[in-house]
């Protein structure tokens, strides 16, 4: 794999700005690195402060000294993605890496803890696509989703924890680690009107559903995905049909949990078996149940917080990582939730 050649700090005298210099080795690389016009490296200038300036193959970084430590932690990052063989980097992209970036610093406030020469961020790899965890949430999650048989990624909505599932069950089962992929929600929106859908049973509980096919097409060829769930391998069904079974050898979802009743929870985590691994994502704050019903997510993470070998991510406004909007709408909800 190509690499960045150095980087050079260069002194400014008096001045309390900070100066980088990075050279690339391949011209390639950091032309698709800086992205079209340079839009790349506008965004860097923009979310971080910093005055950023290609020629060739080089970068100047000046600005506020922690800030321009960020950018250039971001652009090494981008670079090493690019030359070992990713796609030109996009908006997403960047505002992912400046994310890992400016987090290394909250780490630095540890004495124990040097200062990072390069980040480093957790990823999920299907023949068809490559993820990078965008924010140190979804770094732990990924990591958490490798190491334990049930995992609980809990947060709003746009924070990534039911796609990275999904993917990392696609992943799994593409490496032959489980032999089947099993994908749940409760239709509680649906309530008695789910009858007076038209269709057979799955025609009537897809909608539902759709965020989970949609995951899956992002991350298996189409054609292999419908073959899938035709042979049964991939298994798509609502919260009640979960009764009476022992999933074994799979790649276990609820997605939506927080509108599980807490027997129903109870329900879904006993059918863990041999060779299989749970997620359960959903966010507390937008639970669909009648008014008085308790939430089954709620009380897990109650229940099961100081139980060994379950890991809990809680994702927050920061780890929104759909349309920059959306996460300020997240915290104006939060910093009002009482508002009818």
């Amino acid at each position: 794999m190509n690499a960045k050649a150095n980087v050079n700090p260069v002194s400014t005298g008096a001045s309390d700005l900070a100066h980088i210099v990075l050279s690339f080795d391949n011209n390639d690389h950091a032309r698709a690195l800086y992205g079209q016009f340079d839009q790349n490296l506008a965004l860097i200038e923009q979310r971080l402060g910093v005055d950023v300036r290609s020629k060739g193959n080089q970068v100047t970084i000046r600005g506020e000294p922690v800030a321009t430590e960020q950018a250039r932690r971001a652009l090494d990052y981008l670079y090493d993605r690019v030359a070992a063989g990713g796609e030109e980097p996009v908006t997403s992209d960047v505002e992912g890496a400046l994310r890992m970036a400016v987090a290394a610093d909250d780490q630095l406030s540890l004495p124990t803890i040097a200062a990072p020469a390069k980040l480093a961020a957790a990823q999920i790899s299907t023949r068809k696509k490559t993820v990078f965890a965008r924010t140190p949430n979804q770094d732990a999650y990924i990591r958490a989703l490798d190491r334990a048989e049930l995992v609980f990624g809990v947060g709003p909505a746009g924070t990534g924890k039911t796609f990275l599932a999904v993917a990392h069950a696609a992943m799994l089962l593409e490496r032959g680690a489980v032999e089947r992929i099993i994908l749940s929600r409760p239709a509680v929106e649906a309530g008695e009107r789910l009858g007076f859908l038209p269709g057979d049973l799955k025609e009537k509980v897809d909608p539902y559903l759709r965020p989970l096919y949609d995951a899956l097409y992002d991350m298996i060829p189409a054609d292999k995905v419908e073959r899938a769930l035709a042979a049964g391998v991939i298994e798509i069904a609502p919260l009640a049909f979960m009764r009476g079974r022992t999933l074994v050898n799979a790649a276990v979802i609820l997605d939506e949990a927080q509108n599980t009743t807490a027997m129903q929870m109870k329900m879904f985590l006993t059918r863990l078996g041999e060779n299989s691994v749970m997620m359960v994502t959903g966010d507390p704050s937008q639970v669909d149940l009648p008014l008085g019903a308790k939430s089954g997510l709620v009380e897990a993470l109650h229940v099961l917080s100081d139980v060994p070998g379950i890991v809990t991510v809680r994702f927050g406004e920061k780890d929104v990582v759909r349309h920059p909007l959306v996460g300020r709408i997240v915290a104006a909800y939060d910093a009002n939730p009482n508002q009818d």
